[in-house]
């Protein structure tokens, strides 16, 4: 699949409204439902209290201010409200009255602040619970899903789940569903005063709606493909970064840097027009909405001040509908911001959710077997196995280790060697035959166990952030200082340790830089033997060293394999001439096994191997997991 069609798989953009996904997203406000609850009360009443300040200045204009003087007709609101006063016998001086109006309208005013500010907090620290929430399960799924999962899905689109889809999410909850619920509230509560202050000029106020509803549609559906192509271009751009910056010394190395500027410009450029194409519906859309929402105050000005000067309409009136009319706008000319707000946020619900449900397919069995202690026997019995289906890796391969033993694979690159410790620690299940420890069936132990059990040294050692002791013990409560110390110093790592800035305390950059290769594989050696496995995988461990560092980490290996079970992976013959047994893989099959002298002696694939790789010298260099035994 090319980078192109991948991109524009991960931006297309649903619909703005899925039943589904908002009725399985509004789930995770369970553990919040009150706070929710409390939320929704308060947006209710902020939206009420918008609706005080209108009135009350209808209120003022027409029973204490009267510009008219005489007997014009009242608003509906100051009718009601001169009617309730003469019935008490409360007489008003004009002053007194607009005084006490005023306080009404600073209440409300002053309320309202109070009202969103709790109404805000509270929504924003819901959504941060529920995001926090969202962000573990979704790591927690990440964590249990196989390494095949990995190896379908780049790591930069999975990081994205985890990131800005969850954010975008987030702006839902905050930004989308309440504040859409709250514009719902006070365009019906706008709309029943309008209607209960003059119903004529409601629908005078109103009449412009259609048009604002085809420019509104207008917008959105040019918009979204515009938006859309920006997503594309900085998906295209991150993309870009990511490859160029880690692959930043090969650049340097073969002096490609003008090269891939141009490139960048490019990709750059792209990005810009894409952003450019966008100002121009955004340039016309909201200035349109101004002009629209302005004649709808033209048409409201010229009905009803007729109205007025033909006595059937207050001049309060007149007043509460020219500011009821900038509020019932406003929020319909928000709406497009709204659709994408909601769109992105369906179509980060949908690839979130599809992770989430993405079945685990390597699992432990409901009674799975958890041994009290571990033998360490390996058996592989009629294993077949292909990463793509059609494609064997692995072809009816069998053979078994006995508690103890150290049993070395050798073959060509692409052979299996490391398939078949992948299989061992079942980072993927077999497509025929068995893998077994200890006579189990790794398919029917506890992961937990078994990879508890286990222990490997790659070629490519993965150190994380932080001090060296947390990459030797990994945070294992189980593991102490004395322990990590102990480790370090059988691997020959404790000398160059203890010379760092901090010791164990040394901070590590990412991927360990600033130490060396061999270094590095020291730190690997540490940790696996600080977790004291039964079963021992050296996969390629020390292709990559220096002849002192091979000479160190031989010495400890001498003492420290002895009592495991031990699985050796190498290309370099040398550190495995004196495993108790040695496999040849070929192409998938295993073609010869025995000793280092007796593979010589049949003169067949490892013989072949090992002429090519000594070919030039005088002899074989000594080596290996002890001395040769030439």
């Amino acid at each position: 699949m090319s980078e192109a069609v991948s991109l524009l798989e991960e931006e297309i953009l649903g619909k703005a409204y899925d039943r589904r996904l908002i009725r399985r997203l509004l789930g995770y406000l369970g553990p919040y439902r009150l706070r929710a609850a409390g939320a929704v009360g308060l947006i209710i009443l902020s939206s009420l209290l918008e609706l005080v300040g209108p009135l009350a200045t209808a209120v003022a204009l027409d029973l204490f201010i009267r510009p008219l003087g005489g007997e014009e007709k009242l608003s509906a609101v100051s009718l009601w409200l001169s009617e309730r006063l003469a019935r008490s016998g409360v007489e008003l001086e004009p002053m007194n009255g607009l005084a006490i109006v005023a306080a009404v309208y600073l209440g409300a005013l002053i309320l309202g602040f109070v009202v969103l500010y709790v109404q805000s907090y509270l929504m924003q620290m819901m959504g941060q619970y529920v995001m926090a929430d969202l962000r573990r399960q979704i790591f927690g799924k990440l964590q249990s899903l196989p390494v095949a999962y990995f190896d379908r899905h780049p790591v930069g689109r999975l990081v994205t789940r985890v990131t800005n889809d969850v954010d975008a999410l987030n702006e839902l909850f905050t930004a989308g569903i309440v504040s859409i619920f709250g514009d719902i509230v006070l365009l019906v509560g706008i709309v029943a005063v309008l209607f209960w202050l003059d119903w004529r000029l409601a629908l005078v106020t109103f009449c412009i709606l259609p048009l604002l509803a085809g420019l509104t549609l207008w917008f959105k559906v040019r918009a979204r493909q515009r938006y859309r192509e920006v997503r594309l271009k900085l998906a295209a751009i991150n993309s870009f970064l990511q490859e160029q910056i880690t692959g930043m010394p090969v650049v340097q190395l073969f002096n490609q840097e003008k090269r891939t500027f141009d490139s960048f410009s490019e990709v750059n450029d792209e990005h810009r027009m894409a952003n450019v194409a966008t100002i121009f519906y955004y340039a016309v859309y909201y200035p349109a909405v101004e002009l629209v929402t302005a004649l709808g105050a033209a048409l409201i000005l010229w009905y009803g001040g007729g109205q007025v000067l033909a006595a059937a309409l207050s001049v309060g009136a007149l007043v509460a509908f020219l500011q009821y009319a900038q509020r019932f706008y406003r929020p319909l000319s928000d709406l497009s911001e709204k659709y994408n707000i909601l769109q992105a946020a369906m179509a980060s619900a949908e690839r979130i959710f599809g992770l989430v449900d993405t079945p685990v397919e390597i699992a432990a069995p409901a009674a799975a077997h958890r041994p009290a202690e571990v033998s360490g026997a390996v058996e592989f019995d009629g294993v077949s196995f292909g990463y793509l289906e059609g494609e064997t890796v692995l072809d009816d391969v069998s053979f078994r280790i006995e508690p103890g033993q150290t049993v070395a694979l050798v073959g060509h690159t692409g052979a299996g060697k490391s398939t078949v410790a992948s299989l061992l620690l079942r980072f993927y299940d077999v497509d025929r035959g068995r893998v077994l420890i200890d006579g189990v069936d790794v398919r029917r132990w506890d992961l937990n166990s078994l990879r508890r059990a286990s222990a490997v040294v790659l070629q490519d050692v993965f150190l994380f952030a932080g001090t060296v002791g947390d990459n030797i013990g990994l945070g294992s409560g189980e593991i102490g200082a004395a322990r990590i110390r102990r480790a370090a110093r059988e691997v020959h790592a404790l000398d160059f340790i203890e010379r760092l800035p901090g010791g164990f305390d040394s901070e590590l950059k990412e991927r360990g830089g600033g130490l060396s290769v061999g270094q590095k594989q020291l730190i690997a050696f540490a940790r696996a033997l600080a977790f004291d496995p039964r079963i021992l995988i050296l996969d390629e461990a020390t292709s990559s060293v220096d002849t002192e560092t091979e000479r160190l980490i031989q010495m400890a290996l001498e003492r420290l394999l002895a009592g495991r079970t031990s699985l050796v992976i190498a290309h370099r013959l040398s550190t495995i001439q004196r495993a108790d047994r040695i496999l040849v893989l070929h192409q998938g099959e295993l073609r010869e096994q025995g000793t280092h002298q007796e593979l010589l002696a049949q003169d067949g694939l490892y013989r072949r191997l090992y002429e090519l790789q000594y070919q030039d010298d005088e002899e074989a260099p000594p080596g290996g997991l002890a001395a040769s035994a030439d």
